[in-house]
C-alpha cells in the first residue's frame, strides 16, 4: 500500500468529454492509497499547452514523488510492479 505517498494526476476534462483513461488512472490511485493533486485540464488550450510543456503526445500524465510515471497503461504497470 502506498500511505502517505502523493501523486499529481494531469487529465483532460473538458466540457463536452472526460477523458476514461484519466478517470481510470484516479482510480487506480486512489485504490493504492495515494492521495491525488488532481489537475483537471479543462479547455483544448490547456491540454495543448501540457503536452508541449511537457513533450507527451497524450493525457493522463502521472507523477509519483516528483517522477513522470506516464500515462494510465504505464501506471498500472508501474503498479503491479510494486
Amino acid at each position: 500500500m502506498a500511505e502517505n505517498r502523493m501523486a499529481t494526476l494531469y487529465r483532460m476534462v473538458l466540457p463536452d468529454h472526460t477523458c476514461p483513461f484519466g478517470v481510470r488512472a484516479k482510480e487506480m490511485l486512489e485504490a493504492e492509497g495515494f492521495t491525488v493533486d488532481d489537475r483537471v485540464l479543462a479547455s483544448r488550450d490547456e491540454v495543448d499547452a501540457f503536452k508541449a510543456e511537457q513533450g507527451v503526445a497524450t493525457t493522463p500524465q502521472i507523477f509519483i514523488d516528483g517522477e513522470r510515471i506516464g500515462g494510465s497503461d504505464d501506471l498500472e504497470r508501474r503498479l503491479a510492479r510494486g
